[in-house]
């Protein structure tokens, strides 16, 4: 898990990039210390289960966004930080030979690069996502495998460690008396990062060493070694004895850099190739390390990490949103403090319909975990963390149909705007995006869903925010419209057919569909029993009636008596 490295000073720089712009909750004292009281204990639950147990009831991405957020709301209301407020008190007190320094972790390019600057002889690694551990050799033999622990003292894994036969029991040469850090992890075969994410591959192999297991379990663990303290100063030649040694991971997948440009390529390389274990982003280290006494938690200045973008972000939720669609369905909109999900800032997320809004129980300071879908759009996970004071707005009172709203009212005005940029896109009326088709129905308090075939070029020129040759373009468009084939006019009404059937009634007039009965419109290919009932009551509703009447009498083909 993200937590056995969590008291690094990485997590406080993200801390201070992520909440620099964040809002602060509008929350009173007594609440303010609920929540952050909360937020706490459910973090130190959660670091227990995985400290004691091996469990992870949250993925390790999810525990870093709330180890932050937990630390934008102790800043908000001046309440002292616990510097260690979710790791429990750690077993195990075999004290590590040299310490583990940790990675200081980087937002982004940028400040890796900056972190490049006047360092020589760098080298990029996967920042492979596993469990830390000491391995220590006398006389070239493993006397002590450690968990990094504090980073000072860990618990002595010797007898688990031991038992993974990717790990060599004996080693020659240089590596007889060593000391030398790495990470267990899972073993994979063509993992793809992108397509398959963390797998909580952490949390497994943490499990896998810490309860009483199958031995053959341990088989599917493998060991990539980043660190060599005091080892040979070149590079190439450390990478050279480990291979030889029984560690072929480090030298496979260390490759040298000279640019920010290099350490990108190799980041989105790694992120999307097949690899034979997970990873959570990219390492970059100097070759040339301090002498391993001078080691120390926290202080590994000659080695940094550009993590991956979580596939999942936890977003707070600011309002709660309510929109009718033309055919009177209530969608709801969840507005989002803003969050990164690879390249795109996500606002707003689609809840869907009111049904699935109260079953998923959303409300306003609560927090979703979010992710794209396909086509990159945001989609909700699952409901992380809800407020304790949960106060829901209420979604609108009015039945909307179907049938409803072609005609204006206070009360339709939502749907009735629905319909209006529907029948602007199926009459191919170019140049009027939605926030058009709603300032000319405000303007002009349209009458009906068609109303704008009656305004003038006069009036369009009056419209505010709509110059002079926008408003020629858009008579112009209107024009065009008239002249539309009959059964695009039956789309842009919202005919409750499907394209398909809709064409087949090309050569007929609105007279004749009128007169049609319900055996007659299951004559039509694609028209069954349902949908023939559902066509002759649309047909007779009085508002789909008087529109068409009024487009015969403006002309419109189809529409207008012989």
């Amino acid at each position: 898990m993200a937590g056995i490295t969590r008291w690094i000073a990485g997590l406080f720089l993200l801390f201070a990039g992520v909440t620099a712009n964040a809002a602060c909750p509008e929350w009173s004292e007594s609440r303010a210390e609920q929540e952050i009281s909360r937020l706490r204990e459910q973090l130190a639950q959660w670091s227990e289960a995985y400290w004691q147990t091996g469990r992870s009831e949250v993925s390790d991405d999810q525990y870093d966004q709330f180890s932050v957020q937990l630390k934008h709301w102790e800043h908000c209301f001046n309440k002292e930080a616990q510097e260690e407020p979710a790791i429990p008190l750690l077993k195990g007190n075999v004290a590590h030979p040299v310490a583990h320094t940790g990675v200081r972790k980087l937002k982004d390019s940028s400040a890796m690069s900056e972190w490049m600057k006047g360092r020589r002889d760098l080298w990029a690694q996967p920042k492979v996502d596993g469990v830390a551990v000491t391995l220590e050799y006398r006389d070239g033999k493993l006397i002590r495998a450690i968990s990094r622990g504090n980073g000072i003292a860990g618990e002595d894994w010797t007898p688990k460690v031991a038992l993974i036969p990717a790990v060599p029991k004996t080693v020659t040469g240089v590596l007889a008396n060593s000391v030398l850090q790495g990470e267990i992890f899972l073993l994979r075969e063509g993992h793809v990062q992108q397509q398959m994410g963390g797998m909580n591959a952490r949390a497994k192999v943490a499990g896998t060493l810490m309860r009483k297991t199958d031995a053959k379990r341990l088989d599917g663990l493998s060991l990539f070694i980043w660190a060599w303290p005091d080892g040979p100063a070149q590079m190439p030649d450390r990478l050279a004895l480990l291979h030889e040694s029984g560690f072929p991971f480090v030298a496979e997948y260390s490759q040298p850099i000279n640019s920010i440009a290099e350490v990108t390529a190799l980041r989105d390389r790694w992120y999307t190739t097949p690899l034979p274990f997970v990873t959570d982003g990219i390492v970059v280290r100097a070759a040339k390390e301090p002498a391993a006494r001078l080691w120390l938690p926290g202080d590994g200045n000659w080695v940094a990490a550009w993590k991956y973008s979580p596939a999942t972000q936890l977003a707070e939720v600011k309002a709660i949103e309510f929109s009718v669609g033309r055919t009177g369905k209530v969608a709801v909109v969840a507005l989002l403090e803003p969050v990164k999900l690879d390249d795109k800032s996500v606002h707003r997320v689609n809840v869907g319909s009111l049904k699935r809004w109260r079953e998923l129980d959303i409300a306003p300071g609560d927090h979703l975990n979010i992710s794209l879908a396909g086509q990159g759009i945001p989609r909700i996970d699952n409901v992380a963390w809800r407020g304790l004071e949960r106060k829901k707005p209420v979604p609108p009172e009015t039945k909307f149909t179907p049938m409803s709203c072609y005609w204006a009212s206070e009360v339709c005005l939502p749907q009735f705007e629905a319909r209006l940029i529907w029948a602007g896109k199926q009459l191919q009326i170019e140049g009027m995006g939605e926030a058009w088709w709603r300032q000319v129905n405000r303007t002009y308090h349209l009458e009906h869903q068609f109303s704008w075939l009656g305004l003038s070029e006069a009036q369009l020129q009056q419209t505010p925010g709509i110059t002079l040759n926008k408003a020629q373009q858009l008579w112009h468009q209107f024009n065009l419209a008239r002249r539309q084939p009959f059964t695009l006019w039956l789309i842009a009404m919202g005919i409750p057919l499907n394209q398909k059937a809709v064409f087949a009634l090309r050569n007929r007039s609105w007279q004749q569909l009128g007169e049609m009965q319900v055996s007659d419109w299951q004559n039509i290919s694609r028209v069954g029993a349902v949908k023939a009932s559902q066509m002759v009551r649309w047909l007779a509703e009085p508002g789909v009636k008087s529109l068409a009447q009024w487009l015969a009498e403006q002309g419109i083909a189809g529409f207008k008596t012989q």
